[in-house]
Formats: structure tokens, C-alpha cells, sequence
């Protein structure tokens, strides 16, 4: 775990595109749930803003210095 916290933190490819994807895929379920609605509302943002930061992150550093 603190090797994740240390890549987000020093801005390397690997968590931030761990977390990406999992924002991809949380808002992928949120759209498919038939029960609460605001989930479905704010299913389209999660996704957008995931697409958007794996598209940016693929521009860091992979690992080293």
C-alpha cells in the first residue's frame, strides 16, 4: 500500500492508471444498476473523468527517476 501512495504521489504511470481503470469500471456499473437513480445520473461523469485521466496518465513516467 505505500508503494501505491508513494507512485500517485510522485506522479508515476502505474497507480495513477490503476486508478483510472477503476473509475472506468465503477462508472460502467453504476450505468448497468437499476436501482438508485442518482448512481445512474452521475454514471456518465465517473466514466468521462476516468477516460479522460487514463488518456492524461498515460503521459507520465513509467518508473525510476
Amino acid at each position: 500500500m505505500t508503494g501505491f501512495l508513494s507512485g500517485l504521489v510522485r506522479l508515476r504511470r502505474g497507480p495513477w492508471e490503476l486508478l483510472a481503470t477503476v473509475l472506468i469500471a465503477l462508472g460502467v456499473v453504476m450505468l448497468m444498476q437499476p436501482y438508485v437513480l442518482w448512481l445512474y445520473t452521475y454514471s456518465f461523469i465517473v466514466t468521462l473523468v476516468g477516460t479522460v485521466m487514463f488518456i492524461v496518465v498515460s503521459h507520465f513516467p513509467e518508473n525510476g527517476r
